[in-house]
């Protein structure tokens, strides 16, 4: 314990399960969340400090201190005090509904109850129990192993324990686990971590931390160990300090007020300087009817007062009022979106809400969407259509050919709604092709799906990606059906036999590597390695020996990528024993490593995928989003440019850009910019440009180019930028 603990510094969050007297000796912040911006003891002078950054409240503010100076005060004070004191106060009210609305948002979170208590009582160390269908994904007590996610409502981090009644895990939820882990920062994609219970090490990495609107799935409850709360959870660690906020319209404003009040200053300049020269010349001589006052020793000091009674008289001149209309504008502006009938979702009851009445005009000033394709731009609805084993393709469009759904009644396990329109493969299958049966062995294996079977033969496969679900249900209906799996198995019925695969180690997917595998000893006792990942990838990483189907496959690739089908790559390994245990040892002193942990895993990752045999391709359709191209059309209306950010082969990506509208067909200057930095992008741009002005519409004499030619390409050529 000693030891473990002299390890702890600022870098590294140390804690032990169930133990609130030495994890509250560290600070750890409570599990309160705060997203309001003010309180009732800082509201007033806070408000007061925002809306003082107004130049027109200052200005008046200002105004107001001068009025209080009888020797140069022609008004009232009164008379700009009360203008302004209804300006600050309809704001003020403004502001404070807004923020009265995150408090409820706030006290509903931090009370939501867990067992017999609050989340805002929650720990650091806590042991707490969830239940089915509460915000939160895990499996644990199915046995699966050892978990991180992140709750969405109460927004910690927990890591959740297998079943507490399996033996020696008591011990675990009396105290005697112990996390060692990183200190909370706002890298969503990065977690590193070690678990100590009953002197073994257990790996804790980003795999297992789930972000907030998770649902917990396929078990009917999960215990979870708190490692973060409140303000140190990554959710709110990304949420940044809360600002006051300026819309373009607050700023512009701003910048008219101070042309007004410059005017307004030159203005009472001139006149200043008129009176101090009348008062020079003429007013000194009437002294005897219109005498200067005590403190008028000449007529410089005279112009000097003059000046700011002129400032004073003429304040009606900067727009207060120009305020509280746009602040009412704003505010009737809010009830017109929630109200918006074209702007309410049917299908999940869902109206428009605004959540803020400060910031509603920004609407009206967008230039530029950024938008993911998959989810946003597609329905996020994936069918597998096609695929290519073995250097051959199957797969036909119902629409193109006039052909039956293929029958899989066959299969007991088969999922009804799967359809598929080619029997050749179904043929293929049955007569037991080796390539075919490897291929779909693969797709039943290489995943991380849940399989859930309340009903005998009703299977229901939870996955954290559309795309793995698609492709594990085509596995199942062509005889390869997953059917449940446990932190060291994976159990499959090929072709109506049972067999139960020994889970080695999973190689996860990642932005970076853009591949996942899983090492399986399979009955036979074979280790076996399974791959699938993007082509550009695993091409590198295949024998020599698959050159030629390589060449067929990624054929076979840009065909569905001309189609607009999302593709991946499917390959194997068969791996030696003694290789793997050696490898083994390496992956598991990686994995318990707190420096340096991702890059000596990703080293020890490239030992094993390498030398990979070639199965296929797959090829899934994700369909576009009801009224996707008219939409885009009409935000081209409005001058607004788009960019579409997207992992798919290039093919693709223009397939589906011509098929949302963002490309037309009128466009002459498209092309691919591959650079991988500023300069080799710039250089690719410059040479497109002056290769495009050195081919003239003209006769091969001219080479005059008017500015219209010029502003013509360059409304017609529109880059796309893919991002891999």
């Amino acid at each position: 314990f000693s030891s473990f603990l002299s390890s702890f510094s600022e870098q590294v969050r140390y804690l032990q399960a169930n133990s609130r007297e030495l994890n509250s000796t560290f600070g750890y912040p409570n599990n309160t969340i705060k997203t309001s911006r003010y309180s009732v003891f800082n509201f007033l002078p806070l408000n007061l400090f925002e809306q003082f950054q107004r130049l027109a409240n200052a200005y008046f503010l200002i105004l107001l201190f001068l009025q209080l100076i009888p020797q140069i005060s022609p008004l009232a004070w009164y008379t700009t005090v009360i203008p302004l004191m209804v300006v600050l106060s309809i704001t003020a009210v403004k502001d404070a509904i807004d923020d009265v609305k995150r408090h409820q948002n706030d006290n509903h979170v931090n009370n939501r109850s867990v067992l017999e208590d609050k989340w805002m009582n929650i720990q650091v160390g806590d042991i707490i129990k969830l239940k089915n269908n509460q915000p939160v994904t895990v499996s644990t007590s199915l046995g699966c192993g050892f978990f991180f996610f992140d709750l969405s409502e109460y927004k910690g981090t927990l890591l959740a324990l297998p079943k507490i009644t399996e033996p020696g895990l008591l011990l675990l939820h009396f105290s005697s686990g112990k996390v060692r882990c990183e200190s909370p920062n706002n890298k969503l994609d990065k977690f590193t971590g070690i678990l100590t219970f009953k002197g073994k090490n257990y790996t804790l990495d980003h795999d297992k931390l789930l972000l907030r609107g998770c649902i917990i799935r396929n078990t009917d409850w999960c215990y979870g160990l708190v490692i973060y709360t409140g303000p140190d959870t990554k959710l709110m660690q990304n949420c940044g300090k809360s600002t006051f906020k300026r819309t373009h319209m607050d700023h512009l404003l701003n910048v008219l007020v101070l042309w007004i009040f410059l005017f307004l200053g030159g203005m009472c300049f001139i006149l200043a300087i008129g009176h101090g020269i009348w008062e020079n010349k003429k007013g000194y001589y009437f002294q005897d009817f219109l005498p200067w006052e005590e403190f008028v020793s000449s007529s410089v000091v005279s112009a000097i007062l003059t000046f700011w009674s002129y400032f004073i008289i003429l304040n009606t001149m900067v727009p207060i009022s120009l305020y509280v209309s746009v602040e009412i504008i704003r505010l009737g502006n809010s009830f017109y979106i929630n109200w918006d009938r074209k702007m309410y979702y049917a299908p999940k009851n869902t109206p428009a809400q605004a959540r803020t009445t400060t910031l509603n005009e920004e609407l009206g000033q967008v230039k530029y969407v950024f938008s993911d394709k998959t989810g946003t731009l597609t329905q996020n609805i994936m069918i597998f259509n096609k695929c290519s084993i073995n250097g051959i393709i199957y797969g036909m469009h119902a629409f193109l050919l006039s052909l039956k759904k293929v029958d899989f009644s066959y299969n007991k396990l088969a999922d009804p709604k799967f359809s598929f329109y080619d029997n050749t493969l179904v043929e293929a299958m049955k007569k037991g092709d080796h390539w075919v049966h490897l291929f779909f062995l693969s797709l039943s294996l290489c995943h991380t799906v849940m399989s859930e079977e309340k009903v005998e033969g009703k299977l229901v496969y939870q996955a954290q990606s559309p795309d793995e679900g698609a492709l594990v249900t085509a596995a199942r209906n062509f005889g390869f059906v997953f059917r449940s799996r446990t932190s060291e198995t994976i159990m499959v019925v090929e072709m109506g036999e049972t067999k139960v695969y020994q889970l080695l180690a999973i190689l996860d997917f990642s932005a970076v590597r853009k591949r996942m595998s899983v090492i399986v000893r399979t009955p036979e006792d074979r280790v076996m390695l399974f791959c699938k990942g993007a082509d550009t990838i695993l091409c590198q990483l295949l024998h020599p020996s698959c050159r030629s189907l390589r060449d067929v496959t990624m054929e076979h690739l840009d065909d569905f990528a001309f189609e607009g089908l999302r593709t991946l790559m499917v390959a194997y390994r068969e791996v030696d024993n003694a290789f793997y245990q050696a490898w083994s040892k390496k992956h598991s002193e990686a994995c318990l490593s707190l420096e340096n942990r991702e890059d000596k895993i990703s080293d020890v990752y490239r030992e094993m995928e390498k030398d990979l045999m070639l199965l296929g391709a797959t090829a899934i359709e994700d369909k576009l989003q009801d009224g996707v191209p008219e939409t885009i059309t009409t935000l081209n209306k409005a001058k607004i440019k788009i960019w579409v950010l997207t992992g798919d082969k290039q093919e693709t990506a223009v397939n589906i850009a011509y098929a949302c509208n963002i490309f037309e067909e009128e466009m002459d200057g498209i092309f691919i910019v591959e650079g991988k930095n500023d300069e080799t992008v710039r250089q690719e741009l410059r040479y497109r440009w002056e290769n495009c002005h050195s081919s003239s519409h003209y006769d091969s004499h001219t080479v005059r180019r008017n500015k219209e030619d010029t502003e013509k390409w360059g409304q017609k050529t529109k880059i796309l930028e893919i991002i891999l």
